[in-house]
């Protein structure tokens, strides 16, 4: 049997601990009732106020967390939408931008290129000076039918000054012909009675590209009659007003007087030497070429 005493013989020790074994007993007890009955605690007991879910709460938490989720997935497909129409609108308008930039292009008339008028046979071309008429240009002879009004409507070539630039050519010495002759600029009938002329828009001496000269054979002093006679390895010698520039011979031939192609630009420092063929008949074009080897 349980050891009784009265309340006034227990020590505060004991006392303390009595109190609180019931406190305990009483929480235990009403936490039992409100799994029994669902009523409240009280808070002083358990330390928090327990308030039973009714079936009703519970509906309404799960109905406000379906509508949350509804809201989210609206947003994103209202964002998945958005962008959709932002990408059509987007196609849209550069599809619009390409048939207004297609009509527009359409509607423009297509203009030709103006021709550039390039030579259309080699320098130094003429009538022999036996012929009945005498010495005279000859591209009536030398140019196909089809160029010639090609070259009867171009413009007259604008020569420069008589006055020479410096780094223009002046002079040509060819030791081993004895060739001694002024050079200069054009190559026309007028320009080549006056010596050997530099065919307009070619290098000037000791520069990248080719130097091309002509002269001719039979008339004007016939300066370029022994061109046949050159051989690999010759020099040919050009001034300027303050440089002599020398370049060596590597080779010649003979062309139609429409092989406008041995006077084309080259990458190195060339010269190019053009005279009419053969002597007193003139229907062909001798050609010497050189490289620069050396200038003082």
């Amino acid at each position: 049997m349980r050891d009784r005493r009265r309340v006034d013989e227990l020590s505060i020790e004991e006392l303390e601990q009595v109190l609180l074994l019931r406190k305990r007993e009483a929480r235990e007890k009403r936490l039992r009732r409100y799994r029994r009955t669902g009523r409240a605690i009280d808070a002083e007991i358990t330390g928090e106020a327990f308030q039973p879910k009714s079936k009703v709460r519970t509906r309404v938490q799960r109905a406000l967390g379906a509508g949350l989720l509804v809201v989210e997935w609206g947003a994103v497909i209202g964002v998945l939408v958005v962008g959709w129409f932002f990408f059509q609108r987007w196609r849209d308008l550069n599809t619009q931008a390409q048939q207004e930039i297609a009509a527009v292009s359409s509607s423009i008339p297509t203009v030709e290129p103006t021709p550039i008028i390039g030579a259309m046979v080699l320098p130094s071309g003429h009538t022999p000076p036996t012929s009945p008429e005498g010495a005279q240009p000859n591209f009536e002879q030398e140019l196909p039918a089809h160029l010639r009004p090609i070259v009867a409507a171009a413009p007259p070539v604008v020569l420069p000054t008589p006055t020479p630039a410096p780094e223009h050519a002046v002079r040509v010495v060819i030791p081993s012909i004895d060739v001694d002759a002024p050079i200069v600029q054009g190559d026309d009938w007028e320009q080549l009675s006056k010596g050997v002329g530099q065919h307009i828009g070619t290098a000037n001496p000791g520069k990248v590209g080719n130097v091309v000269l002509s002269a001719h054979n039979d008339i004007f002093g016939e300066i370029f009659r022994h061109l046949d006679k050159l051989n690999p390895g010759d020099e040919i010698q050009v001034y300027t007003a303050s440089d002599m520039f020398t370049y060596q011979i590597t080779g010649s031939d003979v062309v139609p007087p429409t092989a406008v192609e041995v006077m084309d630009p080259t990458r190195n420092p060339t010269i190019t030497l053009i005279s009419c063929y053969p002597y007193l008949i003139d229907t062909e074009r001798i050609v010497v070429f050189g490289e620069l080897v050396d200038n003082s």
